[in-house]
């Protein structure tokens, strides 16, 4: 590998580890229903970074890796549309919800692939990633990142949401989620 090539390969690492660490204090913030807008955009720079630069290394025709980027891109694109653009509006909370959550799992699935590709431990015990070891990591991977998705597109809603929902528990209800009171 030329130096360049590594350099290259060690800035992609440097910036998937860093939106993997970022999106993961994005969702948990996520869980505890607060947009922590500082980790969001490192969040969503960095693994959208990640996304791009993963096109630049040479590699000759299409790839899976190919096909992950480009739907990582286009997901990354709507979550930062609802986020930015839309507000976070209506469904368009959700939906960014959503999408970070896919493109965190993104991020993670390829962080698994290149685990076992490049850790000897983990390549003795998936040398062609189609053994069991390989898709029992990618099969935990994608239910932890479904249930998380599922409480995260609970927990995390508007505050109006959240007055309606706390005003109906109560008992106290006049339909626009204010305390007659």
């Amino acid at each position: 590998m030329s130096s360049g090539l590594l350099i290259f390969t060690l800035f992609h690492t440097a910036l998937s580890l860093v939106g993997i660490i970022a999106g993961f204090v994005v969702v948990l913030g996520l869980l505890a229903a607060k947009p922590l807008n500082g980790w969001t955009g490192l969040f969503l720079v960095t693994t959208l970074a990640t996304s791009v630069t993963g096109f630049f290394f040479p590699f000759h025709g299409f790839t899976p890796a190919h096909g992950v980027g480009i739907v990582s891109v286009l997901v990354l694109a709507l979550a930062i549309y609802a986020r930015y653009i839309r507000r976070m509006a209506g469904g368009w909370r959700r939906t960014y919800v959503i999408t970070s959550v896919i493109a965190l799992y993104f991020n993670v699935f390829v962080l698994i692939v290149q685990a076992f590709m490049k850790v000897p431990a983990l390549e003795a015990l998936a040398p062609t990633q189609s053994e069991p070891p390989f898709a029992i990591a990618q099969l935990a991977c994608l239910v932890l990142f479904v249930v998380l998705g599922i409480l995260a597109a609970i927990r995390f809603r508007s505050p109006m949401e959240g007055n309606l929902l706390r005003n109906k528990r109560q008992g106290v209800w006049d339909g626009r989620g204010i305390d007659p009171r």
